[in-house]
């Protein structure tokens, strides 16, 4: 069985539940699954790259290349 049948059958049956408490665990596996994925696709800087944005925000601050906290929350407003 290929995992997109794999998948509707699994649906199938979740859709048949009607325990709360199972359905509660499934969601807490679900997350959890979730939060490991992102993690994974997680890369982190390396210090260069962090001292390189450093030094590139530094430049835009005294160069007056920014905006305030002022000026984006009125953009969203």
């Amino acid at each position: 069985m290929n995992i997109e049948a794999r998948k509707i059958e699994f649906i199938q049956e979740f859709l048949k539940l009607q325990s709360e408490e199972a359905i509660s665990k499934l969601e807490k596996i679900l997350k959890k699954e979730k939060d490991t994925s992102d993690e994974r696709l997680f890369k982190p800087m390396t210090i260069d790259e962090l001292n390189k944005r450093i030094d590139k925000s530094e430049s835009d601050f005294k160069n007056n290349r920014f905006k305030t906290s002022s000026e984006l929350l009125a953009k969203y407003e």
